[in-house]
């Protein structure tokens, strides 16, 4: 199945006449914004200022030292951050709150140990932020607390180690489990409460603004809220199913009482996905549509009840900032991460990668229209690439959105919010084509980073590594 590529769609009409035919709706511009634009409105939120619409999101580098430092990669990708344009830093990456809550060996965790180093890669961004865009003021810096769960792989990039809510058979089978001894006890997610209490006092050390309890792609906090069939206090209903969070927002209130919260939240799910006959993704039988939060009953469409719930509960808790995603870059990427083509280890997209696009555009759309009190930063927005200013001003502008979150867009093109702000005409041979080379190189245990568009990446060792490994797949 080919799909039309974005690059191909050269006028707005192209672009246009690209979604009647998927009968999908995604406001676009038919020109691009302009400098003072929508985009570029500063807004409060809970007393805190925000300069403009883009927001960087958090990305895993696969470059941290084996204690958990950042190296000069990292530093080098938050230097970029700084010198985005973007207003809104959301974490600059997730960093694991313990050793055995690493995604990967070389993830960032927050410790007394590195606590310094941490430290310096915010100080660092906010320098270079300032160097270029001369304020800093209207600059807002978070960090990202997680616990990878499931997916945990601390001690060696080949080897999983995966710490569960509850059992299911898709992703168990394809994470090599039989038996219920990877399943956390409630005094387990007692103690993960206190070690991310821990982490947040320390990111408030740190300088940072806000942390956000990560909810999304299949990691710790995003597996409990699907724990319809865990037992006791944090599984089965609502309130015990987001006991976890609350729990942390109390010990962190107390702790560090100026600190602010956030929630990257995937707001809605699929079943895990496989690759069919034909290498074109479908749904792996062995799943079970009852264990999907915000999915429906047939786990291949949304039901936002839930999810709207949840934001109702934020709100409750004084949380002003979300950010939505959805599913997971490990069982459903094209549901995730739309991209014309897939990660290595994935399958093939079944449906046109501009129908995901959509589909979080809208899901997001409708949270805010329930909750306009809370502040929503969009995620899915790179494979519109030529194409994605024009749509960013549009739905910030008609209040689908409060800010376009960026993520693998500024491993290749880190300057774009710059760019658009200003009003400048994008430098097309440094837009993300979605090759998803960024994904794949983890994957095979490589550092990640734009390899085909970003002239630095390109000229490392580990480029003709990533190439051995994608012939071998």
């Amino acid at each position: 199945m080919t799909h039309p590529r974005i690059a191909g769609l050269k006028t707005h009409a192209d672009f246009m006449n690209r979604l009647e035919v998927l009968e999908v709706d995604i406001p676009c511009d038919e020109t691009a914004p302009a400098s003072n634009g929508s985009l570029s409105r500063s807004i409060e939120v809970d007393g805190m200022k925000i300069g403009n619409r883009f927001c960087i999101l958090p990305m895993e580098g696969w470059d941290g030292t084996p204690e958990g430092k950042p190296t000069k990669l990292t530093q080098r990708r938050w230097k970029n951050f700084g010198i985005s344009g973007a207003k809104l830093i959301w974490g600059g990456e997730a960093v694991a709150v313990r050793h055995d809550g690493r995604a990967n060996p070389n993830q960032l965790m927050i410790n007394d140990a590195n606590l310094s180093a941490i430290e310096n890669l915010r100080n660092e961004l906010v320098s270079h932020h300032q160097d270029r865009f001369s304020r800093t003021d209207d600059l807002l810096i978070g960090l990202q607390l997680t616990h990878s769960g499931r997916f945990a792989r601390p001690n060696k990039k080949s080897q999983a180690e995966p710490m569960i809510l509850q059992r299911n058979a898709a992703l168990d089978a394809k994470l090599g489990i039989t038996d219920d001894s990877s399943i956390l006890a409630d005094d387990d997610l007692s103690q993960l409460v206190d070690d991310f209490i821990a982490a947040a006092v320390m990111a408030e050390k740190a300088g940072f603004t806000f942390i956000d309890v990560k909810h999304c792609h299949g990691y710790l906090g995003h597996e409990l809220l699907s724990g319809f069939d865990r037992p006791g206090k944090y599984g089965g209903t609502f309130e015990n199913r987001t006991r976890f969070l609350r729990e942390i927002v109390a010990g962190v209130s107390a702790a560090a009482p100026r600190l602010k919260f956030a929630v990257r939240l995937s707001a809605f799910d699929f079943l895990p996905y496989m690759p069919g006959p034909d290498q074109i993704g479908v749904p792996d039988p062995r799943g079970d549509s009852r264990l999907i939060f915000g999915a429906n009953h047939s786990g291949t469409g949304i039901d936002l009840d839930e999810p709207s719930k949840f934001m109702t509960l934020l709100l409750e808790l004084g949380i002003h900032l979300v950010c939505t995603t959805a599913g997971s870059p490990y069982y459903n990427p094209h549901i995730q991460r739309p991209a014309y083509f897939p990660p290595s280890d994935g399958y093939q997209p079944p449906e046109d990668p501009l129908v995901g696009v959509a589909r979080q555009i809208k899901a997001t759309a409708q949270l805010k229209q329930k909750h306009p009190e809370l502040f929503f930063v969009g995620s899915g927005y790179t494979y519109l690439q030529d194409w994605l200013p024009n749509v960013a001003e549009a739905v910030v502008r008609n209040g689908m959105v409060d800010s376009v979150g960026l993520g693998r867009m500024v491993l290749s093109y880190p300057d774009l919010p710059a760019d658009v702000l200003n009003g400048t005409v994008m430098t097309r041979k440094k837009i993300c084509r979605t090759f998803s080379d960024c994904t794949t190189a983890p994957r095979n245990g490589i550092v990640s980073g734009c390899f085909p568009l970003d002239p630095f990446y390109k000229t490392m060792p580990e480029r003709d590594q990533l190439k051995s490994a994608k012939k071998a797949t």
